[in-house]
């Protein structure tokens, strides 16, 4: 029996036999009755979708202002302290503005539901705010504190973007247990990131913190969902983050103490929240005493 020729789908592979202009395959399904998703179109966007653009504009934005306020003017040699500021300000609230959106486009969609590509949106838009825009935040903080070791800064930005890549694709294809997740959230870590980075901490301690932050991403500590009342801190946590930041931005006095303390109470949450995972895995595993 004559092997089938073969063709590549997005749903995989599948045998086609051609007669004359007809070709036929095994799969064929008639134009018409095209498979939709019990969810709604694949090509028309519902408000989550529109959340989620939200999302991938805060990231992109946050490109924007990076580039345009921070490393621009330093490049030309024009940086006056309180542009430099704002831009940096301004990066990382859009940041925090998109974990804002990612946040409610889930709720959105459990709401009004969500279109057959929501899923996909939401992976995309995350990689541009929360894997993109730390990691070219991470670049430009190199070049413009004038690190002798580019390389270095340049490894560590490339480890945070993979590091995002990896995880939204483990998300993708795996299940876990209901209100857990595998690895830390990619715009946790996106936000860990850029507090270590507005710390100032020395060159080699602040590499280390964002290597680790990488790997903590794409390891498999489980972290919970914010979800209820995780959910309303998540919120509260942005909002005062954003309060801080724009305090910053415009110089009132003693907004710089509250911006560091917002940073190190989110890298010591980043630190304490895997402790506290392996800690509940061990005790787990334990044998129940009688």
């Amino acid at each position: 029996m004559p092997t089938l020729p073969k063709r590549r789908t997005r749903q995989g592979w599948e045998s086609t036999v051609t007669t004359g202009d007809l070709e036929l395959s095994e799969s064929w399904t008639p134009e018409a009755e095209a498979p939709t998703t019990s969810s709604g179109s694949p090509i028309r966007l519902s408000m989550a979708d529109v959340v989620t653009l939200g999302n991938a504009v805060c990231g992109f934005t946050s490109v924007y202002f990076t580039t345009t306020a921070v490393l621009i003017p330093y490049l030309t040699g024009d940086a006056p302290i309180g542009t430099v500021r704002q831009g940096a300000a301004a990066a990382v609230m859009l940041v925090l503005l998109a974990s804002l959106f990612d946040l409610c486009d889930g709720l959105v969609a459990r709401r009004f539901r969500s279109s057959g590509m929501g899923a996909e949106l939401d992976n995309l838009s995350d990689l541009i705010s929360f894997g993109l825009s730390p990691a070219y935040f991470v670049v430009v903080w190199g070049i413009v504190s004038g690190s002798s070791e580019p390389v270095l800064v340049v490894v560590a930005a490339v480890a945070v973007l993979l590091a995002g890549v990896l995880r939204l694709a483990r998300f993708s294809c795996t299940t876990m247990r209901d209100g857990r997740f595998q690895g830390m959230p990619i715009p946790f870590a996106a936000l860990t990131v850029l507090s270590l980075v507005l710390l100032e901490l020395p060159f080699v301690l602040t590499l280390l913190a964002i290597t680790t932050v990488a790997w903590l991403m794409v390891s498999s500590v489980e972290y919970p969902k914010p979800s209820g009342q995780w959910a309303v801190f998540t919120v509260c946590w942005i909002v005062v983050n954003v309060g801080c930041l724009v305090a910053w931005a415009a110089g009132v006095p003693g907004a710089e103490s509250l911006l560091v303390v917002g940073c190190t109470l989110q890298v010591a949450l980043a630190a304490l929240l895997p402790v506290v995972a392996l800690a509940g895995h061990v005790m787990s595993r334990r044998p129940s005493r009688a």
